[in-house]
């Protein structure tokens, strides 16, 4: 059946404005608050980037940002209420090396896919650990620390905030890459694992650069390296690992923006711009240098590669190192 010049015409008008109508929903976002979750507790560092870059960001979109903690499960909670948000980008996450890094790679039951489930904005800055020993420890430089550590198997000890978590990861990539045994010590956060490490009563710990500094400064941490591709402003003496003699050693913290899975491309190319621009703001730039960090203000699709080459990373780390959890 042939269809009347007029139906024709009738059916692509209606197609015309269907489209005209679609336009508005993009062009006009954001039309209300957006809500970004940090899926962390109030008053850490992953909140107190969170708050900045909200403000910052608000004033891109001219629109506010509320900044909501939904903290719990090593942030499993609040990553997965952000996937099972509606797909219209007024619910964000502050995205992590641990919830979209480390998590993945040693949870067996992890109520989201990390990648999958998720729309990319972009990769916001990235924080470079530092692996530091007690103040009285035998050595002062990665040489002396390796030969200590080989000289006596296991009779040194690491701590960590947490089994499975990004700083058991990263030294287990370091006993690896280095060729040496010692014992974990897991502890529930990382201000008794700092304590226990400052006393002496354990050897070293590896934790991001923001969170060590204050130690390192007043002289109760001695830094032996750090794991990123230049030395840091913030410790200018403090050799990277390839300077220390460790090759392909990558292990840093960093944040990032996503949305749920299917957000509208417009609203994804809006977010990312207004992203971008605040990330470039000179208080954000600033912020992160402050706390060691570096602005990347990167695309999606290099943030997504970002997240899968972690998990992909940290998967092998864990499966050599025999690291499975369940939440």
């Amino acid at each position: 059946m042939i269809a009347h010049p007029l139906s024709r015409w009738l059916i692509a008008f209606a197609g015309a404005l269907g489209v005209t109508a679609a336009l508005p929903a993009a062009a006009d976002y954001p039309e209300k608050p957006i809500r970004l979750i940090v899926p962390f507790a109030p008053g850490g560092t992953a909140d107190i980037i969170g708050r900045l870059f909200a403000d910052k960001l608000g004033q891109a979109l001219q629109q506010t940002i509320i900044v909501e903690n939904k903290a719990g499960a090593g942030g499993s909670i609040g990553t997965r209420f952000v996937a099972d948000a509606p797909a219209d980008g007024y619910t964000l996450l502050l995205a992590s090396s641990s919830t979209h890094g480390s998590n993945p790679a040693v949870y067996t039951n992890l109520p989201y896919d990390p990648v999958e489930d998720f729309t990319p904005i972009t990769l916001m800055e990235t924080i470079p650990g530092v692996l530091s020993v007690t103040a009285s420890f035998p050595a002062d430089d990665m040489a002396g620390l390796i030969a200590t550590l080989k000289s006596k198997p296991d009779a040194y000890s690491y701590a960590s905030s947490g089994a499975g978590g990004l700083g058991n990861l990263a030294m287990e990539l370091f006993k690896s890459s280095a060729g040496v045994s010692i014992l974990h010590i897991p502890y529930k956060g990382a201000g008794p694992a700092f304590t226990d490490v400052i006393s002496g009563e354990v050897s070293m710990i590896w934790e991001p650069i923001a969170a060590e500094l204050p130690f390192i400064r007043n002289g109760q941490l001695k830094p032996i390296a750090i794991a990123s591709n230049e030395r840091s402003t913030e410790l200018p003496d403090v050799p990277t690992f390839k300077e220390a003699g460790i090759e392909n050693y990558d292990a840093q913290a960093w944040n990032g923006l996503l949305a749920p899975k299917g957000i509208p491309e417009a609203v994804q190319a809006r977010l990312h711009e207004a992203s971008v621009q605040a990330l470039k703001d000179p208080a954000m730039v600033a912020t992160f240098a402050s706390i060691g960090g570096t602005v990347v203000a990167s695309t999606p699709e290099e943030f997504r590669e970002v997240m899968r080459n972690d998990i992909a990373k940290w998967k092998r780390v864990a499966t050599q190192a025999g690291i499975s959890l369940s939440n």
